[in-house]
């Protein structure tokens, strides 16, 4: 059995381990942060529960830290209100990326771990099954203990050689992503084995788990050995240790090799994370601003290799370079070892420990600007500047870069970091509450709005198409995220308004006049963040289906779980729809019940076709009772 197989079937509580079906596993782990969390405890709060039923779920707060009003920080509140009222853990603004302090302080070799972010898969390189979910479904984790999924294949990357000088964990994922695509791992567990593992250190893992993501993949998943070992216990961690190997004979689905020893410098190109180029094809481009941080590429190792660089030298006088540590442990000992100085002196700006500029909270770049990035995504619009170009890169290609001023890879001798000792973490438990009272009393404010419900499934359906997009639309199209709307995530109503603002800013007003009806999709539709807000918001606004090619995994879930309706058409019938014509989903109760093709006409000139809704049997109450909420409330937590 492969390493993936076998934690899943440790945890298994419904279903087989058979690719396609849907199966339940148990959750030992949750974790939310506050632009999702917010309506993700406004759902469990519906759900009338005591205590949490995992063994851990933390509550942080990374995402919403620019408090220009009242909003954020009555979220905040919101947040930490629950969490003494359930008994999670808050993790207190400041404190650090999620992803990074769950790794941190929690992750343990062996458990499940369902999170509100797309990029919970980071903890996949504790040998954890970790699996980014949308708000609704960790609050039902966190209620029964239980998450349901579609049981993914599992592809072997077999890592072979050794990783050459200047070659990152960075290179790695990018290259992967330029041989797989953004939606090579739909559906998909990537599984890292092979005798490069020595090549990585654990902080490497999870840069490459984290971007795992980007693949669409449902999670990524390293094995257990003296290098996680080393990891616990510079965290004080040592006893939560636990040997996690495939079996010798092994089956797998799919099987790539990765020889570590050809990878060079990369980077990713406007404007999507697999437009995989080498550095070198690019040297010379003249940059205006350089991020290092964000949860792929924030830890103490990727800091101190970036520090080694700047540290001497002089950011180039076009250049702002700011940067972000991912936890306030990795702040303090860069602090303490002296790195942090050598950071601030070379003309660095240090930023508060958060994602921050990843997710346009802060740091928008120049108009028309050159922006290199150590985040994960580089999607048009996303850095807060519309019209910028963010290329993704490793932080030490970013630092050698902010010294240069223009984008390159000619690095110098002395410029490498040969050894990274494995110092005792400096631990402040400050930052964390732990709290349990049922009896508190939850802090509402006046921009917290209720959770929007679907109504039950109709046998027909009319209306008009009110968008038609292309392919890799992305939850940042549908429902941006910036520092102007993510003090709005508990407020539907007012997002309602800014919904593909970036791609047509009159979607609003045809939802409005149409009374809702239907968006049509390319390749690909609702790939990047896990926001179950692309699904909330759509709800609210009535739109009742969504004809695409294709679906990304979280995004299909959100909309089931809001009882929309994601269609799969052929290639072929993109060009039946158009936004003049009405259209009419005939059958829809039997067609449901039955998992039979949906039958869609176009009422203005009669024309006829089909479109796929394959759904499991939890999945169909979902849209028939017009969203899991409901579904709970008729039926119960575990229907």
């Amino acid at each position: 059995m492969n390493l993936a197989y076998k934690i899943l079937s440790a945890k298994l509580k419904s279903g087989e381990l058979v690719a396609g079906q849907q199966i339940g596993i148990q959750i030992d782990q949750t974790l939310t942060q506050d632009s999702t969390g917010t309506m993700a405890y406004l759902q469990l709060e519906a759900m009338g529960i005591e205590h949490v039923a995992v063994e851990k779920a933390v509550a942080y707060i990374d995402h919403n830290m620019l408090q220009t009003g009242f909003e954020n920080m009555d979220d905040h509140e919101f947040i930490r209100s629950v969490a003494k009222k359930h008994g999670i853990t808050f993790s207190k603004p400041g404190n650090g990326v999620c992803h990074q302090l769950q790794l941190e302080n929690f992750a343990k070799p062996g458990k499940t771990l369902v999170g509100s972010d797309s990029h919970t898969p980071t903890c996949g390189a504790m040998g954890m099954i970790a699996i980014g979910a949308g708000g609704l479904d960790v609050a039902v984790a966190m209620a029964t203990g239980t998450y349901y999924l579609q049981c993914p294949s599992v592809v072997k990357v077999n890592l072979v050689g050794k990783k050459a000088k200047w070659a990152s964990a960075k290179d790695v994922i990018l290259y992967i992503l330029q041989q797989l695509s953004v939606k090579g791992g739909v559906n998909k567990i990537i599984e890292y084995t092979g005798e490069g593992l020595k090549e990585l250190s654990l902080t490497d893992r999870a840069t490459i788990c984290n971007m795992g993501a980007e693949l669409g993949a449902t999670t990524s998943v390293f094995p257990t050995d003296e290098i996680t070992k080393e990891y616990l216990i510079q965290q004080g961690r040592e006893e939560d240790y636990v040997e996690l190997k495939a079996d010798e004979d092994a089956t797998y689905d799919e099987e790539i090799t990765v020889d570590l020893s050809k990878l060079v410098p990369l980077t990713a190109k406007p404007h999507s994370p697999d437009a995989v180029v080498p550095v070198s094809e690019l040297r010379g481009m003249k940059i205006n601003q350089i991020v290092i941080g964000s949860c792929t590429n924030s830890s103490l190792p990727d800091m101190l290799k970036a520090a080694k660089i700047l540290k001497g030298r002089r950011v180039a006088t076009h250049v702002s370079l700011v940067i972000a540590p991912g936890s306030s442990s990795i702040l303090a000992m860069l602090s303490k070892c002296g790195a942090l100085a050598d950071m601030i002196a070379s003309g660095a700006r240090i930023l508060e420990c958060g994602c921050g500029p990843c997710i346009g909270m802060g740091q928008a770049p120049l108009s028309k600007g050159v922006s290199l990035r150590t985040i994960n995504r580089n999607f048009k619009g996303r850095s807060g500047t519309n019209d910028a170009s963010v290329y993704l890169v490793s932080p030490e290609v970013a630092a050698l870069s902010a010294i240069k001023g223009y984008l390159t890879d000619e690095f110098e001798d002395d410029m490498y970091l040969d050894d990274i000792e494995n110092t005792p973490f400096v631990k402040n438990k400050n930052f964390f509450i732990d709290e349990y009272d049922p009896q508190n009393e939850v802090y509402m404010g006046p921009n917290i709005k209720p959770v929007p419900r679907g109504d039950k499934l109709p046998d027909t359906f009319k209306g008009k198409v009110c968008l038609k997009v292309g392919d890799n639309i992305s939850t940042d199209h549908i429902v941006p995220s910036d520092s102007k709307l993510l003090p709005y995530r508990s407020n539907v109503p007012h997002l309602a308004k800014f919904s593909f603002c970036k791609v047509d800013d009159q979607f609003y007003n045809r939802c409005i006049e149409n009374g809702g009806g239907f968006i049509v999709g390319g390749d690909n539709y609702g790939q990047g963040s896990s926001r179950e807000h692309a699904a909330l918001v759509p709800n609210y606004l009535k739109i009742k289906a969504i004809f695409a090619i294709s679906f990304a995994r979280i995004h299909r879930s959100n909309l089931i779980n809001n009882g929309i309706l994601p269609l799969v058409i052929n290639q072929k019938d993109y060009d039946f729809f158009n936004d003049q014509d009405e259209y009419e989903l005939i059958n829809l109760l039997d067609s449901v019940e039955s998992n039979k093709d949906i039958t869609v006409i176009n009422k203005t000139n009669n024309q006829t076709i089909t479109a796929k809704l394959k759904l499991s049997s939890r999945e169909k109450t979902m849209i028939q009772y017009g969203g899991l909420l409901n579904a709970i409330k008729e039926l119960g937590g575990d229907f």
